[in-house]
């Protein structure tokens, strides 16, 4: 009995002990809240082709380090330097163009009141005038036409294009798309644009062509008219001086289509050589020396390796003490658990399920209630990984301090 009695004293302190260790621990993991739904993110900046071309080098490798603005590859730029050598060549054939119409306008207009032509002359000259005339009017009406049709069809792509990119940044918001693909959006768009304002120009130019030739017809008939009725020639010196600053305007518009010719060719140069754009370290690279690319064509991506952070999906019911500020660690499995320290940044305003590609659908008669996980964004503190080890994908534990 002495022993029995012995034996129970014993059990007492140990069950203590127990419910006393049992208590701290919950009080020790109430504070905590963790979830292994968890991975390193960062931003991943694709590198894309701007311009059609062939490959003479590729100056990166995979996984290697390179700074910002250094050249990654190299397309042969021959036939846009031809390109801008001639849009340069039609822009100074324009220039002098405007200079002699120019020149032509106080001409017109001194030869007012000086100039006698006799009426038989001038019938004779504007019976075969009125009909070129006529015949130049109309190819210049058809160009015109050409042109707004162009300037329609340019002005739909357009706006098809900026449509397309408002909904690729919704959609990118979501991370329902890849950068590469929205980036593919906005130089279509900045594409359509230009396409847009060249057309406008040709518009601009074929209208002024057009003036021109209803100018030179309406000569042609006063002359005739003025013939008949035995009216002196220089009745019709105003209509030359009207066809002389008609020419001036036009040629003055095939300058500005010049100069936006030569801005262009100008800008394919530049983009035979493509540059990092951010700092980083090159991965999924594709493009090899002698390789033909396309305009918009993915080349490489690079990964800054600074600017990492930890996306972790916590249960909705996990939440309720869950705000931004608080403090974390981060147990990363590639490391054998090495444990970093962060804290919450900010918490989605949607769950996960929400940002799919095929949302949920509870409307439909078979509901079943499922714990949804909401996307929370930590941030490693300050000096956490200076060695840079973090790379994107890698899965990590992540424990809130949430009281």
């Amino acid at each position: 009995m002495a022993r029995l009695f012995r034996a129970r004293w014993l059990i007492l302190p140990i069950l203590i002990i127990v419910i006393a260790g049992g208590y701290a621990a919950w009080q020790y993991f109430s504070n905590w809240e963790s979830t292994d739904d968890a991975q390193i993110e960062a931003h991943i900046h694709p590198v894309n082709a701007k311009i059609g071309g062939t490959v003479i080098s590729v100056n990166v490798q995979d996984n290697q380090h390179v700074a910002s603005g250094i050249v990654l590859v190299q397309l042969d730029a021959r036939d846009y330097e031809v390109a801008f050598a001639r849009a340069g060549a039609e822009l100074a054939a324009a220039q002098a163009a405007v200079l002699g119409a120019r020149a032509g306008v106080p001409i017109a207009s001194s030869l007012v009141g000086s100039q006698v032509i006799s009426a038989e002359a001038i019938a004779e000259r504007a019976k075969g005038g009125i009909e070129v005339a006529s015949k130049e009017l109309l190819a210049a009406r058809a160009r015109l036409r050409f042109a707004q049709a162009r300037v329609s069809e340019a002005q739909a792509n357009s706006t098809k294009a900026a449509r397309d990119l408002d909904r690729m940044k919704q959609l990118i918001a979501k991370d329902e798309i890849s950068q590469q693909q929205y980036d593919a959006a906005v130089a279509a768009a900045e594409a359509a644009r230009a396409t847009v304002e060249s057309a406008q120009a040709a518009v601009f130019q074929a209208e002024h062509e057009v003036a021109a030739s209803e100018a030179r017809v309406s000569q042609a008939r006063a002359e005739f008219q003025k013939a008949q009725a035995e009216a002196q020639a220089t009745k019709t010196a105003p209509e030359q001086v009207t066809i002389s600053r008609a020419q001036a305007r036009s040629a003055e518009a095939r300058v500005q289509l010049a100069k936006s010719a030569v801005d262009q060719a100008r800008l394919n140069m530049e983009y035979t050589t493509i540059k990092a754009p951010v700092s980083g370290i090159v991965s999924k690279k594709t493009v090899e020396a002698g390789q033909v690319v396309q305009a918009g064509q993915p080349l490489m991506a690079i990964i800054p390796a600074e600017d990492v952070w930890v996306t972790a999906n916590f249960k909705e019911t996990q939440l309720a003490d869950m705000q931004p500020g608080q403090t974390a660690t981060v147990s990363v499995d590639a490391y054998d658990g090495r444990v970093y320290n962060a804290h919450v940044d900010s918490i989605a305003s949607a769950t996960g399920a929400k940002f799919s590609l095929l949302p949920p659908e509870n409307a439909t008669g078979n509901y079943v209630k499922v714990v949804q996980r909401v996307p929370v964004k930590l941030i490693l503190d300050q000096g956490q990984d200076t060695e840079h080890q973090l790379r994107p994908g890698m899965s990590v534990v992540v424990k809130v301090r949430v009281k």
